[in-house]
C-alpha cells in the first residue's frame, strides 16, 4: 500500500514567514523609535540654548 500524504493546512506554511515578517518589522519600529528619541534630544538641547 502506498504511503498517504499528508496535507496540511494551506496559512501553516505561512507561519514562520510571518514570524519572520513581524520580526522585521519590529526590529525596523525599534531602530526608528531610538532615531527619533536622538534627534529629539537633539533638538531639545539646541532649543534650550536660546533661551
Amino acid at each position: 500500500m502506498a504511503k498517504e500524504q499528508i496535507l496540511r493546512p494551506w496559512f501553516l506554511d505561512l507561519v514562520p514567514a510571518l514570524v519572520i515578517l513581524l520580526a522585521a518589522a519590529h526590529v525596523i519600529a525599534l531602530g526608528y523609535w531610538i532615531y527619533r528619541l536622538a534627534t529629539d534630544r537633539r533638538a531639545q538641547s539646541q532649543r534650550g540654548k536660546f533661551h
